[in-house]
């Protein structure tokens, strides 16, 4: 007996290491450095515990970007984000799942690929014309867009494809998750509480005071508009669906749809709002052959006059505010332009200037999200648009490449809507008439770089296209 022990001594290794660890901790100095020596103990088996279920690291992945703010640090414009972990997580559950992974040579997954690979090659071109900092700081929002692509990929193509769970009840979980986010927001606009990190700058002045607009945990208002857009057009899709098709019941669409539209509201971004109008006519448009007009747009004046009665009770100010911001933008368009579009249009003349004196810049750009941080162009701008952004800053090829993409999701969305199989139906649906507003909303802000919402879109944009292509 005692030979085979000392002729394996490596069999006592794991429980002589653990006998240590027990013993520094004990030993520790400090609570501090114990609770520090600790951690591992309880982050290791929750870390299997994420990726145990190949599905599971992405439902706490979304539920960490929707209901948590960021870090309070210096690092980036808003600091960085715990969600940033479960990535981690996703990763090596990937790598775990190594011989699952499935992608055919499609399309849209081609159109991915390019252009993600001409954003990474465009961060080099930020480092040589504005310095490393800058340079730095490009290849990590290429990194953060990177997310979503491989958010999209697992979910579409690797083991997240082969979960045998169902697909409405993790749906449904991260409706009420969403619904909890743009309650807070609702909530966050009417007590004005402390931002809880960085934030973008944005102001409502009423007679009763300045107000930071409605951004609940998110950088900046625009991307909680968008966020409540996206799932508005989720609500118009299941209403507009079979009712034994439907992920969440009529009473929590009805719920979820006031918050998402008082979010919407309040975060004051007329982009958003019409994303959704867009969405709401495609929608109809697909759905034509089914459903009455007259009564689907009763429906919907009728909650259009319900919300903002309940709101001019609650915001009286505010919401005369905002209806005449609307009415103004609708009637002074294009003789006011450049005063309704806040200051748009001169970012949009100084960038084309740019581009006219330097036209070999249209070719490649200076360098993906250098134009708010850099001063190549004379001064930084902010473009506000998403096609001149990557215009001036990845050029022709990355503007191309991006067009490609969109109408690339647009067709894979609109064949999954015209499938028999009612679960790619919905999910088809809903991503079709969302990227048809969305590709709208683009005229009006930077959308692809609203990366903790855009693995949501693509996410739901995966589960629609998902075991269409068939790869031997």
């Amino acid at each position: 007996m005692t030979d085979r022990v000392l002729a394996h001594p490596w069999r006592f290794a794991a429980p002589a290491l653990a006998g240590a660890y027990a013993a520094a901790i004990a030993l520790a100095p400090k609570p501090a450095v114990a609770f520090a020596l600790a951690a591992p103990l309880a982050v290791v088996p929750f870390a299997y515990w994420a990726i145990l279920q190949r599905g599971r690291w992405l439902t706490l992945f979304f539920a960490a970007t929707l209901l948590l703010p960021p870090l309070p640090l210096a690092l980036g414009n808003s600091g960085p984000h715990p969600a940033v972990v479960f990535v981690m997580l996703g990763l090596v559950a990937g790598v775990l799942g190594f011989g699952e992974w499935r992608a055919p040579a499609a399309p849209l997954n081609r159109a991915f690929g390019v252009f993600f690979l001409i954003l990474a090659g465009s961060a080099a071109l930020a480092m040589l014309y504005s310095g490393a900092a800058v340079g730095l700081g490009s290849l990590m929002r290429v990194l953060l867009f990177g997310i979503s692509v491989y958010v999209f990929f697992y979910a579409a193509y690797g083991p997240g494809s082969c979960e045998p769970q169902d697909i409405f009840a993790q749906t449904r979980a991260l409706y009420w998750i969403a619904v909890a986010s743009a309650l807070f927001a609702c909530v966050d606009f009417y007590f004005q509480f402390p931002a809880p990190a960085g934030f973008g700058a944005q102001f409502i002045w009423l007679q009763s005071g300045v107000y930071r607009r409605a951004q609940g945990l998110f950088y900046e208002a625009s991307t909680l508009g968008n966020f409540c857009a996206f799932f508005l057009t989720m609500i118009a899709a299941t209403l507009l669906a079979p009712r034994e098709q439907a992920p969440v019941p009529r009473r929590g669409l009805l719920l979820g749809g006031t918050i998402f539209a008082a979010a919407l509201v309040l975060s004051y971004s007329r982009g958003s709002l019409l994303n959704v109008l867009v969405a709401l006519a495609v929608l109809v448009y697909l759905n034509r052959s089914r459903i009455r007009l007259g009564r689907f747009f009763l429906a919907l004046a009728c909650a259009a006059v319900a919300g903002g009665l309940a709101l001019r009770a609650l915001l009286p100010s505010f919401t005369g505010a905002y209806l005449m911001r609307v009415s103004t933008t609708v009637e002074y368009l294009f003789s006011e332009t450049e005063g309704l579009l806040s200051g748009r249009v001169a970012s949009w003349r100084a960038v084309l200037g740019f581009l006219a004196q330097h036209p070999w810049h249209a070719l490649f750009g200076v360098g993906y999200k250098t134009l708010p941080y850099s001063d190549y162009l004379g001064r930084t701008v902010i473009t506000d648009n998403m096609y001149l952004s990557l215009l001036a800053e990845t050029g022709i090829v990355g503007l191309g490449a991006m067009v490609w993409l969109s109408l690339q999701i647009l067709r894979s969305a609109r064949r999954a809507a015209g499938s028999p199989d009612p679960q790619r139906r919905f999910f088809g649906s809903w991503m079709f008439a969302f990227w048809a507003g969305q590709m709208v909303q683009m005229f009006t802000g930077d959308l692809l770089t609203y990366w903790r919402v855009l693995p949501l879109y693509f996410w739901v944009l995966a589960v629609a296209v998902r075991h269409e292509h068939s790869v031997s």
